[in-house]
């Protein structure tokens, strides 16, 4: 480009990438080489994004001014919400933020969470005092490496000022729900603290006891026995509103795989709190703002920020109907912000001020409006994806990869894997992958078939555990926000069943293919029906930094 701006020379010379193409440049970045080779600024840190590639979490390049446009976004929710609720500015903020691990490259660039920088940098740490962005943990407690006690001291700072809490909430509605779980378990102990004004001794670091000192500096017996009575009061159907009596709303990610989680929010809401969805990002870009916050999930729509990043869009002439892997798109087929049509999907495509130059995100969203002349889409899914939980996320690849290895374990006792299917089931906290097997025993009077028990079944499930990625693993190993990996045995014949009641859907039966992933309620329904035994992984799978 030679430093031209010229956008039909950039659209016509700067070819469509998926992050296989960029991934050597940002290793060798990683490794030492000059910024230059991809980006005009110096990069300063690494962001690891939930998406893999080859098994491994993706790096983000990013520079010193994505904070500033971070922040800039942040600083448009409120105004936003203060159109729609009043009072925001006269009490506080129980959000329950998490740090994550980070790690250096050999050439001492930072790798972490995108959410992780954002929390050190001075943009959070330093800023100005705000009536309508005051929260209820300490700093310190956020930036506590260790959730679970971060988690605690976080809930029992919201516990000790329940009647100030106007707002409730997290990044993500698994993260939330998660913390609601952990308070389930443990509400004797934080009941405990407050009521001897005195920190539990399971809290071992030294700056969340030090930022702990101010709310516990007396004795609360009369606090202690109010949360005491509603915790202990049976059925947590409606809790929230019972311990944060003031509350307006409860703000978390929603869409997409998040949706899964609404009813259990809505459970521990009894549907009186609004659920409310903000803002849409990635550790690619910061992407938008949802100008309709009380809508319902299901309706949010997104209005993108064009000063975030250039953005372009391919179209999806065929609706959602998406290949398997990423076919090539010529330059010319994606189209500008102001050329989306209404109704359309499209998939997103960013060119970043960090390096990424018309970089497919992989998002697919659907056009629903404009405000002005920025569009608004709706999230439909992310390509590929077919279970996440948490920030986890598998596609039908990883899937059969880690199916294919726990196959060798049947063999070896002379079964066969004959159909296998998948779902997440987020009726438990943390939510868990579960595999539907169905498989046949290839006895023969020469080779006695060993006995299937629980043992063996469960090595299965841990072999897939071990083969998935980088990112699945470490939910599961370090953040604990993925339950283990349950594998449900379901009686012969059940997949054939599956596709009668598929085809009698509308399926084609000449072109029937057992879906890897199963969302429909009358299909869970049916192999539920069907299954024979259930087993889960007896340990975490390994993991390491």
């Amino acid at each position: 480009m030679n430093g031209s701006a010229d956008i039909s020379a950039f659209k016509s010379q700067v070819p469509v990438v998926t992050y296989d193409v960029v991934r050597s440049y940002i290793a060798r970045i990683a490794g030492g080489e000059e910024s230059s080779i991809l980006c005009g600024e110096k990069i300063v840190e690494l962001l690891r994004s939930s998406g893999t590639s080859r098994g491994e979490p993706r790096l983000m390049p990013s520079i010193s001014e994505d904070l500033y446009r971070r922040t800039y976004l942040y600083s448009l929710i409120m105004p936003i919400m203060n159109k729609y609720i009043r009072g925001l500015g006269e009490g506080k903020a129980m959000y329950l933020l998490f740090v994550k691990a980070e790690t250096l490259t050999n050439a001492g660039i930072p790798i972490r969470s995108v959410l992780t920088s954002y929390y050190k940098s001075p943009h959070f740490l330093q800023r100005k005092y705000d009536l309508y962005n005051k929260y209820t943990s300490p700093d310190e407690v956020i930036l506590c490496p260790d959730n679970k006690q971060s988690m605690y001291c976080q809930l029992l700072c919201g516990l000790v000022e329940r009647q100030h809490v106007l707002r409730l909430g997290a990044v993500f509605a698994s993260a939330f729900l998660r913390s609601i779980s952990f308070l389930e378990q443990h509400w004797c102990d934080l009941v405990n603290d407050i009521r001897i004004g005195q920190l539990s001794s399971n809290i071992t670091n030294s700056t969340c006891q030090l930022a702990m000192q101010s709310f516990l500096a007396l004795p609360n017996p009369e606090l202690a026995d109010e949360i005491e009575a509603i915790c202990s009061s049976g059925s947590w159907k409606g809790i929230l509103g019972r311990l944060w009596p003031n509350v307006k709303y409860i703000e978390a990610v929603l869409t997409g795989t998040m949706a899964q989680y609404i009813p259990m929010l809505e459970f521990y809401s009894d549907g009186r709190i609004p659920l409310v969805c903000t803002m849409y990002a990635s550790s690619e870009s910061y992407f938008g703002v949802n100008l309709r916050p009380l809508c319902s999930p299901k309706d949010v729509s997104y209005t993108i920020l064009p000063n975030m990043a250039y953005f372009e869009f391919i179209p999806l002439e065929d609706g959602l109907k998406l290949t398997e892997d990423y076919e090539v798109v010529e330059n010319d087929k994606l189209v500008s912000m102001v050329d989306v049509k209404i109704g359309c999907y499209y998939e997103l495509v960013v060119t970043t001020f960090s390096g990424l130059y018309r970089y497919r995100v992989g998002d697919v969203l659907q056009v629903t409006g404009f405000y002005n002349r920025a569009p608004q889409f709706k999230f439909i899914c992310r390509r590929n994806v077919i279970l996440s939980v948490d920030t986890d996320k598998t596609n039908e690849e990883d899937l059969h990869n880690s199916v294919t290895r726990a196959k060798k374990i049947l063999e070896s006792r002379n079964y066969l894997l004959l159909e296998y299917t998948s779902c997440t089931d987020t009726s438990t906290i943390p939510g868990h992958y579960v595999l539907f097997w169905e498989i046949k025993s290839t006895y023969e009077d020469a080779t006695p078939c060993v006995p299937i028990d629980a043992q063996f079944l469960e090595s299965c499930c841990i072999a897939v555990e071990e083969a998935l990625d980088y990112v699945y693993r470490r939910c599961r190993a370090h953040d604990k926000s993925v339950g283990p990996l349950e594998i449900r045995l379901v009686e012969a014949g059940a997949f054939d069943a599956l596709m009668d009641l598929l085809v009698s859907q509308g399926s084609s039966i000449n072109q029937y293919k057992t879906p890897r992933c199963i969302e429909s309620g009358p299909a869970l329904k049916l192999l539920n029906s069907r299954v024979t035994g259930s087993f889960f992984s007896p340990r975490d799978p390994e993991w390491a930094v």
